[in-house]
């Protein structure tokens, strides 16, 4: 059942009041998402794995215990990223790329001027 105008009129002051009293939490919660949290898992495991892995490669030499250790820290990580990846599901998963791909376009882009290469511009594509 859609909102009348009334409660979205309510509702877009309460929003401007959130906005304006505590900025932080409006940035915050405009930003956030239902699957924020288990992409952020998901990031935390697979740094987890690979350091698994380089402390299996390293103590492999040493005591094959210690390189069993380092097999069950990436087991686990590998748990955690499949977990997490089933409680996102594709939908989660997109709408994390469309957020990341913003994101890195703007810091190459920011790279680019800084090193003094504008990319492709409009005049470039004009004279080819």
């Amino acid at each position: 059942m859609p909102l009348s105008d009334e409660e979205q009129r309510i509702l877009g002051e309460i929003e401007r009041q959130l906005s304006e009293s505590d900025q932080g939490l409006a940035h915050e919660l405009s930003n956030t998402t239902v699957y924020t949290r288990s992409f952020r898992s998901m990031k935390l495991a697979a740094l987890t794995f690979f350091v698994g892995v380089g402390v299996m490669l390293a103590t492999l030499q040493i005591s094959y215990l210690l390189a069993f250790v380092g097999f069950l820290i990436m087991l686990g990580s590998a748990l955690v990223i499949e977990r997490n990846a089933r409680q996102m599901g594709r939908s989660g998963f997109e709408q994390m790329t469309r957020n990341i791909r913003p994101q890195a376009a703007e810091r190459d882009a920011s790279q680019r001027r800084r090193l003094g290469d504008p990319g492709d511009t409009d005049e470039e594509s004009e004279e080819n």
